[in-house]
């Protein structure tokens, strides 16, 4: 495609926008042809339009993200592969690069520069991707002066913390806050926490040093430990970002921080507590990109998965979510909203706080200052007319009386519920007054869910089970399978021969004659003789297979479900 006909559509699109008018179009196609520059930057000269609006406009239309630089934190390795002189010339910021996907994602200012992009490709070579992101020129040109220069890694600052070697004469006086290494150090602990997959980053302080800890895959892993002088500084700079009072240390607080890691919004939930050895912080990460699955990849068996698409087909109900903090219940929930996501039904959710913004979704936090909590909040939203309701966590008596009252009216109520168990939640409901004859006939299902460690293809090995381990598994002595275990070199390494979680679930679906048992009362036992009947595989069933299908190992399953019944 010619300049000016390339040109030419931008101008129309711009009109069609609104953003500027046919003559100032007019006006920049005839300045264009003088020197043959972008057509966006010649209304941006001429004082059209600014370079922010125009790149929304472009990157609307030609379904391109744009890249936040106010608030973005950079990949040392990134910045590594593309030297100052050709990011300036070029108007590139580099931003991440993933060496597991083989991937640089980069800040452009413009984005069809095909010789900037030739350019990168020859100096990192071919078998890298590369994925642009369009940003304002002025913007990159600041981040250009302010990353470059200072070291990223956290290594590196640690050293330069620790030694007190600090080049002043190379700062700029516009980036004197970046200049200081406690700054760079948070954003760098932030920046690998995302990298490595950590949903949550403790930093610990202990009597004479800081520990600093990822959750991993569910389990927690030292990555770093530093001298307690340093933890006030570091402790300050995270409440700064998070919006919290830095004087308050004797009270916990919460706050929340957004920033721009990998070309997308990465928020992360901060949470402190004094302890006796000082504040301790925890953030807990939420990857917007992480946090909506299509309801086809949480993990179920075929005839589990095509069972829930039928109970959430229902029309009013409550379906329940179970399992301990961090077993990936909020990510189920969002996936089955987002499966009924449609223009035809009025969605509307109660959060403590809202995890991840989704669109037509009408989304709202509790907030304790207002006396807005989970139940005056449902009694609110029956007001507002909606089809589906998700109640984050039915917490207390008044909670659920609403949440069922909800559900009694023909509304669809999504919650969740801390129990160990799918039938377990049965006398958790009961204990919280919820009568026997309420909850049948206006319970959908019960969905309890953990979420175990995937074995690595390269770091397994195949081993023939003990006689224990044949006894939890059910196979017989004469069965010649075999299962899966961590391989011995890889035992201590940083992975632990894992990597990336899947979910194990079991889903009990109310019925007739499971309502007319809980109406009457039955036992646990009876209860569970019936779900049996009608083809419920409880959770240790369904784990037993993951280790079957050498998927993850019997260790790992036991770390998260109850396999005791099946040792007696």
């Amino acid at each position: 495609m010619s300049l000016a006909k390339k040109s030419l559509r931008i101008g129309e699109l711009l009109v069609q926008k609104g953003v500027v008018s046919p003559d100032q179009v007019r006006i920049a196609l005839i300045e264009q042809k003088k020197n043959r520059e972008h057509l966006g930057k010649i209304l941006v000269r001429l004082g059209f339009a600014t370079e922010a609006i125009i790149l929304d406009v472009l990157g609307g239309a030609l379904g391109q993200q744009k890249a936040d630089l106010a608030k973005v934190v950079v990949d040392s390795e990134a910045i590594k592969l593309i030297p100052k002189d050709l990011a300036r010339r070029f108007h590139i910021l580099p931003l991440t690069f993933e060496a597991l996907r083989n991937r640089l994602t980069i800040a452009m200012a413009d984005t069809f520069n095909v010789v900037a992009l030739d350019q990168v490709t020859a100096l990192i070579g071919a078998d890298i991707e590369i994925v642009p992101l369009m940003a304002v020129e002025a913007e990159i040109e600041k981040a250009i002066d302010q990353f470059y220069g200072f070291e990223l890694s956290v290594d590196g600052i640690l050293q330069e913390i620790e030694t007190g070697e600090i080049d002043y004469e190379s700062l700029d006086a516009d980036n004197q806050e970046y200049s200081q290494p406690v700054v760079r150090l948070v954003n760098a602990l932030l920046s690998d926490a995302v990298k490595r997959g950590a949903s949550d980053i403790h930093f610990e302080p202990e009597e004479g040093f800081l520990r600093f800890r990822y959750r991993i895959d569910g389990v927690l892993r030292q990555v770093r430990s530093l001298h307690k002088n340093y933890w006030s500084a570091i402790a300050v700079r995270l409440k700064v970002m998070s919006g919290m009072d830095i004087a308050e240390t004797r009270a916990p607080q919460d706050g929340r921080i957004t920033l721009s890691l990998s070309g997308r919004a990465i928020d992360f939930r901060v949470s402190t507590i004094p302890t006796v050895h000082g504040e301790n912080i925890v953030l807990r990460v939420l990857d917007r990109q992480k946090g909506i699955v299509p309801i086809e990849d949480l993990g179920l068996e075929a005839d589990v998965l095509h069972l829930l698409k039928l109970m959430v087909a229902r029309p009013e109900g409550l379906l329940l979510v179970t399992g301990p903090t961090g077993s990936g219940k909020t990510t189920t929930l969002y996936s089955l909203l987002n499966h009924l996501n449609t223009e035809s039904v009025n969605i509307m959710t109660l959060e403590d706080p809202v995890e991840y913004p989704m669109g037509m979704i009408r989304q709202t936090s509790i907030n304790e200052a207002v006396r807005l909590d989970f139940a005056s909040g449902v009694r609110s939203m029956l007001r507002q007319d909606p089809d589906i309701i998700l109640v984050g966590e039915i917490r207390d008596e008044d909670t659920a009386a609403m949440a069922f009252r909800a559900a009694m009216t023909g509304h669809q109520v999504f919650s969740t519920l801390h129990a160990n168990s799918a039938l377990g939640s049965i006398p958790r409901l009961i204990d919280m007054k919820i009568r026997p004859e309420i909850m049948a006939g206006n319970v959908i299902g019960i969905l309890a869910q953990r979420l175990v460690r995937k074995l690595r293809e390269e770091c397994r090995e195949a081993y023939a089970p003990g006689d224990i381990e044949r006894h939890i598994l059910g196979i017989g002595a004469g069965d010649p399978r075999m299962i899966h275990r961590v391989a011995e070199p890889f035992r201590h390494a940083d992975h632990q021969g894992y990597r990336g979680r899947t979910a194990v679930m079991e889903l009990l679906k109310f019925d007739r004659e499971m309502d007319e048992l809980i109406a009457r009362g039955s036992s646990q036992r009876e209860l569970t003789a019936a779900a049996v009947a009608r083809h419920f595989r409880p959770l240790a069933e369904v784990a037993i297979q993951r280790v079957l299908e050498g998927i993850t190992t019997i260790d790992e399953i036991a770390r998260v479900v109850d396999l005791t019944d099946r040792i007696g």
